[in-house]
């Protein structure tokens, strides 16, 4: 089967980024642009980001995940360390995350290292999350072979009977880590292709930015 996507395509045009109104700080502009998406224009899900991995195989992995917080020190996400991106990390923590909001013709792409955050922290943000999501990360082993659907189903079922009125223990290999961006990419979609690109990478005491052809 052939499917030919020569003419399929779409025309930029809702922003652009003036030469003089690029901000000095990265992460005051990803600030901006992730409140556009987040409220001005109701995308779902505005948090959900591609991280990019490559472990000791060499081979990249990508898969969508969910940002949890942002600030200065960084960009925070939680995952079962035994899975596919924890092992990853833990033999390569260079990663890269993007996000893209098609709503707003906006992308950006952060490249960076990843490490994981104190079992402390972990564990506080592992019990403010709604029951089922703690239960499900407890019922899942994260990228293991599993038999069935009905295996995860009636482990699921066993758990919720275990812990109807307990606490449920955070697992020993879940957890979260922070990813410490040194260098960031804003991509704003332009007529005839010309796009806007603005690269910032970070040096001793500051980020130095710089327009890159599209």
């Amino acid at each position: 089967m052939n499917n030919n996507l020569n003419d399929y395509r779409k025309t930029y045009k809702k922003d652009r980024i003036e030469d003089d109104a690029i901000p000095a700080d990265p992460h005051y502009f990803f600030q901006e642009w992730f409140k556009q998406a987040d409220i001005s224009n109701k995308i779902l899900e505005a948090n959900a980001m591609t991280i990019a991995t490559v472990g000791k195989d060499m081979i990249p992995k990508s898969r969508v995940i969910l940002l949890k917080a942002f600030g200065k020190e960084g960009f925070h996400f939680y995952t079962n360390y035994s899975s596919d991106k924890g092992k990853a990390l833990a033999e390569n923590p260079n990663c890269c995350l993007s996000f893209f909001w098609p709503e707003l013709e906006k992308q950006i792409i952060i490249q960076g290292t990843a490490v994981k955050i104190s079992e402390e922290a972990s564990t506080k943000y592992f019990h403010s999350r709604p029951k089922g999501s703690q239960l499900g990360a407890v019922a899942s082993d994260q990228s293991s072979v599993i038999p069935s659907r009905k295996f995860l189903e009636e482990k699921l079922a066993e758990l919720e009977n275990q812990y109807d009125s307990a606490e449920i223990p955070k697992p020993k290999d879940w957890g979260g880590y922070i990813f410490q961006p040194e260098t960031f990419e804003f991509w704003q979609g332009r007529e005839s292709r010309l796009h806007d690109r603005i690269r910032y990478k970070k040096t001793t005491n500051a980020w130095k930015h710089e327009r890159l052809a599209p």
